[in-house]
């Protein structure tokens, strides 16, 4: 079988299975990716954009590290373990004027696993289609300090993200590691999504596993690329890998963890969360936009959301 052949028979492997997804998803694709008020038909939107795929061939086969990316997300973070303390590298604090207007920071910081005590899961929906959104985890260590984990599409220069372009290999996958008033505020205070913190139950030994399972993947994939999937690679599968990597089944296969936006509902109920209080009252305290807002600029931005 000649070269070009073996092309092709890949490609059509790899898009047919995508191509019949985003028909599936066809409501929940067409809402996304249309200007907020837009009205015109969902299937003609995805055949167009499938029609507007850009032909390139090398990324769709191959997944890489080099390329030129979006200046925030041009630097991987990667974790350095000895004992008991691990040192992560390129912890993101971007400095936001306005969504487009920022200055973009890393810094490295040392933590001691001893010292790990908490897991938030946090839950961002998209304003024009609250049934998908962004999840992210925190990490939260003795004296306030806060690690976030954002599973992102790792964005090229001049890309935006599509969920419909998510199904055929037009993005890599990133971990981002940051601060939070890079990773909350940015979606708090200028993309103006609603921003949802929830305390996880988790004991001081699961929150350990949990947040050297992520490093070691965040290490994996500064060395070994992955293509980002708008169903089964994203930001919402990966939690839900980590979780499952510690206790096989824990989270079992559910429409709401394939829609984000419906997946603290899913955590609660799951017992994830705490449950003292009814899933409405839950929510209506785990908001932080105002108090993200309020202290955006001080340096116990974790601590005071919190309160």
């Amino acid at each position: 079988m000649t070269t070009d052949r073996r092309l092709a028979k890949s490609l059509v492997a790899a898009w047919l299975p995508c191509i019949c997804a985003a028909f599936v998803f066809l409501p929940l694709i067409g809402c996304a990716t249309s200007r907020v008020g837009e009205r015109s038909d969902p299937l003609q939107r995805t055949v167009m954009t499938i029609a507007e795929l850009p032909v390139n061939v090398v990324k769709t086969v191959r997944p890489s590290n080099d390329r030129q990316w979006a200046p925030e997300q041009a630097v991987l973070a990667y974790a350095e373990f000895d004992g008991d303390e691990v040192t992560v590298r390129n912890i993101r604090n971007c400095v936001y004027h306005s969504a487009d207007d920022f200055e973009v920071h890393h810094y490295d910081k040392t933590f001691r696993l001893n010292e790990l005590e908490s897991v938030d899961f946090i839950m961002a929906p998209f304003p024009d289609n609250p049934s998908i959104g962004h999840t992210m985890l925190s990490f939260g260590f003795e004296g306030g300090d806060h690690l976030a984990l954002s599973v992102e599409i790792r964005k090229e220069q001049g890309e935006v993200y599509s969920p419909l372009k998510g199904f055929f290999h037009q993005y890599e996958l990133m971990y981002v590691l940051g601060d939070e008033r890079d990773l909350i505020g940015l979606r708090a205070n200028h993309w103006l999504n609603d921003v949802y913190v929830y305390r996880a139950r988790a004991t001081r030994t699961r929150a350990r596993e949990l947040f050297v399972d992520v490093l070691r993947r965040a290490n994996k994939l500064a060395e070994e690329p992955e293509f980002y999937d708008t169903l089964t690679n994203n930001c919402t599968s990966n939690i839900v890998h980590h979780i499952n990597n510690l206790s096989p089944n824990r989270v079992p296969l559910d429409y709401r963890s394939l829609l984000p936006g419906y997946s603290d509902e899913l955590a609660y109920e799951l017992g994830l969360l705490d449950t003292e209080l009814s899933f409405e009252q839950t929510k209506a305290r785990a908001r932080v936009n105002r108090l993200a807002y309020t202290h955006r600029e001080s340096e116990d931005f974790s601590t005071l959301i919190r309160r």
